[in-house]
């Protein structure tokens, strides 16, 4: 076999994009070692995830885009700040999430949650699908042909919700979090992440059955 071939064979293997391959961790301590391309790879990996998030949290596209913009302009300033080994996820939703509520207060909005994307799947089967929930408890649950009118009602009840309670349902139903990761983010102990899911759920059910459908009127 010439050296030739060997050459050619050689140029043919694709490499693994070393990047793609590493763990959060990995890239935001890669960047911190003067690795700048790790912080592209890092927001590339999250874009989609944070994004959404965002515009659930928030109800407007182009403020999540800007809050967005911000949470890893925190991030990049912050950076120094990261502790090797620390889980990099609930850490980037603690900055999204404290981005967001200062958003909010500077246009002096209230959070209004838009529940048209699709429920992110739970990580290890904490919880279930909100609508689903919110069906299975009520005592007469609609038919699947009223699923926009369905989605209206659980907005607007949402909506209705005092915020601590609102951004544990986001978090846990919405992106699919772990209790963990929710206490993390908010700083808060896992008993309490527990009791204010437990509470949110109480209100929307109630408020789900005391609402009547525009097909019951």
């Amino acid at each position: 076999m010439s050296s030739g071939t060997v050459q050619e064979r050689r140029e043919t293997v694709e490499l693994p994009d070393t990047f793609t391959i590493c763990s959060d961790e990995e890239l935001l301590t890669r960047f911190t070692k003067g690795q700048t391309e790790a912080f592209g790879a890092l927001v590339r990996r999250y874009e989609r995830e944070l994004y959404g998030y965002l515009r659930r949290y928030l109800g407007d596209a182009t403020l999540a885009d800007d809050v967005f913009q911000n949470t890893f302009l925190q991030v990049y300033v912050k950076s120094g700040q990261y502790e090797a080994g620390r889980p990099v996820r609930p850490w980037l939703y603690t900055i999204a999430t404290n981005q967001a509520i200062d958003a909010l207060r500077r246009n002096g909005r209230h959070q209004a949650v838009s529940l048209d994307m699709k429920h992110a799947e739970p990580m290890d089967g904490e919880v279930n699908s909100l609508t689903d929930m919110l069906q299975s408890r009520a005592p007469d649950p609609l038919d699947a042909a009223h699923g926009s009118e369905q989605r209206e009602r659980i907005r607007a009840s949402v909506d209705q919700l005092p915020d601590f309670l609102r951004q544990v349902l986001i978090l846990a139903y919405y992106q699919g979090l772990k209790y963990r990761e929710i206490a993390d983010i908010l700083g808060i102990p896992v008993g309490t992440v527990k009791s204010r899911l437990h509470a949110a759920l109480v209100k929307l059910q109630e408020m789900w059955t005391k609402t009547p459908s525009l097909y019951e009127v």
